[in-house]
């Protein structure tokens, strides 16, 4: 039951009211008496009612008025009369914590086993708003009270406190011997619903029932899924510490870190990665939670599974490796992080496509450039393995574009050659010369700019085959006089070279031609 419809009815609560009953209700929640007694004098009607059913009495009850209250026994006998949300004046004394009022009424006789429309009896009203001393007297003094009856959802007092994390009604119910692993109609016990919630203080005192940690409601979500899901860390590291199962999966076959990363709940994911957890496990979609958090764009759960060694080749449900998403959705930062931790990039989606081929779909033309620059890197790192050379993770490794200083000169001249003096095709020759695939050229003459488009093909292979030469330490002018020179373009071989030279803060010039 929510709380606004109780004592908050809206505007429309006057409408069916006359001017003397409404003062004679606004008299009532503000414990007027002696307004009351003169409207009464004048033959108001105690017992009239606004349009969602509340009468003077609910509110004196609700509002805690014990004056207007004890008026109102005198003229009003009617103690069970209900509005239309099945609220009583008992049921609104529990639900506000007025014990004194609730005694009176019980007193007077009234009704002690009614519920409202939701089936919230006074018990229930009282444990789901925290009143303990209302409870004590429900439990205490009056008899045949239920301890463990449910309401409509099946929820028992337990159920309703844990829900709304009133830490002194748990204690209070458990001390006085409440069933800790009843389920509601949805097969949540009181651990799921605090879970859910996330108050590690309930959380403690449920845990400390011995109720079972692993118990599985109707989608065969557990505590631990919940608490996942909502991000509630502390919750997760106590349900881990009190040895819940970390692999637990749900009927969709999704554990615990699938919720954590489709979130970006990173501190929830960490704790679950070093509790042990399948970081490999796939759901109903064979989607692992490496592909929902690419799909989500949460660049630190990817960067944190990914230090966890997850598989970055595994395949979802299309086929599709991480990698291939992030091609898909163009997201850079996070292709970046899965080509440097290397990846697999010949791997097919079910329409027989690569990552490569996907993000040219996409016409994401920096993502394209640097899986090429990956893919070249990685052959390469093959074939110097047994060399001397240094370790490509030491080698600070990127794959995006060079905004360096030290390379903005020969980027200048790659520029002005792409666009001044490469001949339409030669592009493709001095690609040929520098070895790159079939599949590189396709991925790169994707991009469509219009007639001149090979100038922007050309630049971009220029500055792919930059990449490789300077991660290779290999000395660039060199190369691309050499390459020049074999597709008969030795004018723009030594033209390139003496535009290279003028650099006089070049690092590396061409000495050997």
């Amino acid at each position: 039951m929510e709380s606004q419809p109780v004592i908050n009815v809206s505007s429309y609560e006057n409408r069916s009211v006359l001017r003397s009953e409404k003062e004679f209700h606004d008299a009532a929640k503000r414990n007027d008496v002696e307004k009351m007694q003169e409207l009464i004098r004048k033959g108001v009607d105690v017992k009239a009612k606004n349009k969602v059913g509340r009468k003077a009495l609910h509110w004196a009850a609700g509002m805690g008025n014990e004056q207007a209250l004890r008026l109102l026994l005198d003229h009003d006998t009617e103690l069970d009369s209900e509005d239309v949300f099945g609220m009583n004046a008992v049921l609104l004394s529990s639900w506000f914590g007025h014990h004194k009022i609730l005694q009176i009424l019980v007193a007077s006789g009234a009704k002690l086993n009614c519920e409202n429309k939701n089936g919230l009896n006074m018990l229930h009203c009282a444990a789901q708003r925290g009143h303990v001393s209302v409870m004590q007297f429900i439990m205490e003094d009056l008899e045949d009270v239920r301890l463990d009856r449910v309401d409509k959802s099946g929820k028992t007092a337990l159920h309703l406190a844990v829900e709304h994390g009133q830490l002194e009604v748990v204690e209070y119910l458990i001390g006085f011997g409440c069933a800790h692993d009843v389920k509601d109609k949805e097969m949540n016990t009181p651990l799921h619903l605090v879970a859910r919630n996330g108050n590690i203080e309930v959380l403690q005192k449920i845990v400390e029932t011995g109720v079972g940690l692993d118990e599985k409601n109707v989608d065969g979500w557990t505590a631990l899924h919940f608490s996942a899901d909502g991000g509630h860390s502390e919750c997760v590291r106590l349900l881990l510490e009190s040895c819940c199962d970390v692999n637990a999966l749900t009927h969709k076959s999704m554990n615990a870190l699938h919720f954590a990363s489709r979130h970006s709940h990173v501190t929830t994911a960490r704790l679950l990665i070093e509790a042990g957890i399948n970081t490999d496990s796939l759901d109903s979609q064979r989607t692992t939670a490496l592909h929902i958090a690419v799909l989500n764009n949460h660049v630190e759960t990817v960067r944190l599974l990914i230090d966890a060694e997850c598989d970055l080749d595994a395949c979802d449900g299309r086929q599709q490796t991480a990698l291939h998403i992030a091609a898909e959705f163009g997201r850079q930062d996070i292709a970046e992080m899965i080509l440097i931790a290397g990846v697999d990039l010949r791997v097919l989606d079910k329409q027989g496509k690569t990552s490569l081929d996907v993000a040219a779909r996409g016409n994401h033309i920096s993502l394209v450039d640097m899986i090429i620059k990956a893919d070249r890197f990685y052959k390469w790192e093959k074939d110097n393995l047994s060399s001397d050379s240094d370790s490509w993770a030491e080698k600070n490794v990127t794959f995006k574009q060079d905004h360096r200083v030290e390379t903005r000169h020969i980027r200048s001249v790659l520029w002005r050659l792409a666009t001044e003096y490469l001949k339409q095709g030669e592009w493709k020759k001095l690609a040929g010369q520098w070895k790159l695939t079939d599949a590189h050229i396709r991925a790169i003459e994707q991009q469509w700019t219009g007639t001149k488009s090979y100038k922007e093909h050309g630049h971009r292979l220029l500055l792919i085959w930059l990449h490789s030469v300077t991660m290779a330490g290999e000395n660039p002018i060199k190369g691309l006089y050499e390459a020049l020179v074999a597709i008969a373009r030795k004018d723009l071989a030594e033209s390139i070279r003496q535009k290279a030279n003028a650099d006089s803060s070049s690092p590396k010039k061409c000495t050997t031609m």
